[in-house]
């Protein structure tokens, strides 16, 4: 599969378990990657791993620094920048009346406003090449709400909400903008769940077991690609039927 053959993709987010994938699949299908995340030594062990990926040290929570980052970054590419990958993103859970304003607003700013601006930057730049990729990674409990994480899920549900607004004011543009939404997925994150309350998460999925990392970067790759050139403003789901739209 070459659908993405010398297409130019940043990938935020990009050294964790679905960031690790998404950057497998998006090199077998040939294209021309920029890595990001906060650990530099995670980024270099992706470098070793994929000849020729492209790695970007940075924090996305750094709002006034989002345009320079997209700038440097779509140079780095070349100047052209044909999709966006919206991966990185942080929890920060809490009952909601232990819940602090800072507790709030650093999952919100982060999940949520840092990927409002990315992406408004990352279309001022698919503007001129007359068309573009925005893929938004979710999660399901932004659209079933979970205990301890009503900044989470309000950070989750609006990244849906926004991706249409977006879909919409864009569209005549050539430029698609979609959600993942992705379920329980095996990650180091899950790992550290009891296994108690494992069994019951599972015992919730009709498909009876977790997701692969892989299963969020399969829907990836096909966002990404020509294929999906009549979606927009959609969600997919990767849930294994833990919640169907």
């Amino acid at each position: 599969m070459n659908d993405l053959k010398e297409k130019n993709i940043i990938v935020t987010g990009a050294t964790g378990g679905i960031g690790n994938s998404i950057i497998k699949k998006l090199y077998d299908a040939g294209a021309n990657i920029l890595a990001t995340g906060t650990k530099n030594e995670k980024l270099e062990e992706l470098k070793k791993k994929f000849e020729n990926i492209q790695t970007f040290q940075f924090d996305i929570s750094q709002t006034d620094k989002l345009e320079n980052f997209i700038e440097d970054a779509t140079k780095q590419l070349g100047g052209k920048l044909d999709c966006i990958i919206n991966n990185a993103g942080i929890t920060q859970d809490n009952l909601a009346i232990r819940m602090t304003i800072e507790e709030w607003k650093r999952v919100i700013d982060i999940n949520l406003t840092s990927t409002f601006l990315i992406s408004k930057f990352a279309i001022k730049k698919m503007l001129k090449n007359k068309k573009g990729k925005i893929i938004n990674i979710t999660s399901v409990v932004g659209h079933t709400g979970n205990l301890g994480q009503t900044n989470y899920t309000a950070s989750k549900a609006g990244i849906v909400a926004m991706s249409k607004s977006l879909a919409i004011e864009y569209a005549k543009k050539n430029i698609n903008v979609n959600c993942i939404s992705p379920g329980f997925i095996k990650t180091a994150m899950t790992e550290k769940i009891d296994d108690k309350f494992k069994e019951v998460i599972i015992s919730k999925i009709p498909s009876a077991r977790l997701g692969e990392p892989e299963d969020v970067a399969n829907a990836v790759i096909f966002l990404a690609s020509p294929q999906s050139d009549y979606i927009n403003g959609e969600t997919l789901h990767v849930n294994g039927g833990m919640y169907m739209a």
